[in-house]
């Protein structure tokens, strides 16, 4: 039998959210019938811009997409506020950033720091390169980073530290003086995921005028309507960037990918649109299910809402299988370190479909 890596015995897949197919194959469910609120996507849709951009791209697919995305760097760079130079862009929206910057950064026996309940995606990627993990806490309870637990956990084998804001799953917000606290207690890199920064109205790329170890990652895949594209990036020191690009895949952002960015961005009302909308429902969901006298709802600033279920009489699994039956899909939060198994996490959608989920959720539960 061929051997594989030691390390992929100890590993288990990463667990996404729910799919309709697999929702309309085993419990019959009609594919227009399926809520998905497990996934944190725009249920808009597309920009018709970026629709359009991919049907003029057709005639381009036989050719291979330009390597150095000067034109997806400028669009990108202008929408961030910053030069081309400190863009990096991914063909596997932010997790091949991850991935990349996990080869760039670690060595045998590096550390990196994470402070669960967090986005598992780091450790899973970094774990994978040979990163040491150490974790940190996010205090549920307060929804808000323990400053503390980071700034103890840091060594001089720290390569990386992790620090999610809106915070995933949780929807929290890091203030930037935490941060900045962080920054200035090591020469480790610290990494700011901003997935959710336009929900979030607020962003930290200030920051990267007067520190060199910042690194800020985003994706189209939130707000701006792109997620089975496919499309991340990272934006830090230019020098950071070179020594990523030398072992970044060459080819992973595709034409039709690169168009529908560029044609996403140019589409301002589009993006003030769907950010304004997804504040309005996350925030209609929020007032719904924090009346629902046994449910404990979380504020957020993202587009997704955590709930604690102790004192609903369902756990996690049990209510998300209720949820599943009548066609509608959240996200079982017992995989996430950090939370037990008495969490779920919500995500928007249209309103039609939100005040369905409220009226199944308060059958279930009430």
């Amino acid at each position: 039998m061929v051997k594989t890596r030691a390390i992929l015995e100890e590993y288990n897949t990463y667990v996404p959210g729910r799919s309709k197919k697999e929702i309309m194959e085993k419990y019959g469910i009609k594919q227009e019938d399926i809520i998905k609120l497990g996934s944190n996507e725009n249920p808009w849709g597309a920009s018709p811009k970026a629709k359009q951009a991919i049907i003029d791209s057709i005639d381009e697919i036989n050719r291979y997409p330009e390597s150095n995305h000067e034109y997806l760097k400028e669009a990108i760079a202008d929408y961030a506020g910053v030069d081309k130079e400190q863009i990096i862009v991914g063909g596997d929206g932010a997790d091949e950033i991850f991935d990349v910057l996990a080869k760039a950064l670690i060595d045998p026996g590096d550390e990196i720091i994470v402070h669960p309940p967090t986005y598992t995606y780091y450790e899973y990627v970094f774990k994978q390169h040979n990163a040491e993990v150490v974790y940190a806490r996010w205090d549920v309870e307060e929804n808000k980073l323990d400053v503390d637990s980071v700034l103890e956990k840091i060594t001089d084998k720290t390569k990386a530290i992790f620090l999610c804001t809106p915070n995933n799953p949780t929807g929290g917000l890091i203030p930037q003086e935490d941060i900045i606290k962080i920054i200035e207690a090591t020469d480790a890199l610290i990494v700011v995921d901003e997935a959710y920064w336009e929900f979030a109205e607020v962003n930290n790329i200030n920051l990267l005028e007067k520190y060199d170890n910042v690194f800020i990652i985003r994706t189209f895949s939130k707000v701006l309507g792109l997620a089975g594209l496919r499309i991340g990036y990272g934006i830090t020191s230019p020098e950071i960037v070179e020594k990523m690009s030398r072992i970044k895949p060459v080819f992973s952002v595709t034409v039709p990918s690169q168009k529908a960015v560029i044609a996403t961005l140019s589409d301002k009302e589009y993006i003030e649109e769907s950010t304004r909308k997804g504040i309005a429902e996350r925030e209609y969901l929020y007032e719904s299910v924090n009346a629902i006298e046994n449910l404990t709802i979380y504020k957020s600033k993202s587009n997704y809402l955590l709930i604690d279920l102790h004192e609903s009489g369902y756990n996690a699994p049990q209510l998300a299988t209720k949820l599943l039956e009548k066609g509608i899909i959240v996200r079982d939060c017992t995989s996430f370190q950090g939370l037990d198994e008495y969490y779920i996490r919500i995500s928007i959608e249209t309103h039609p479909k939100n005040e369905r989920f409220i009226e199944v959720l308060k059958e279930l539960v009430e």
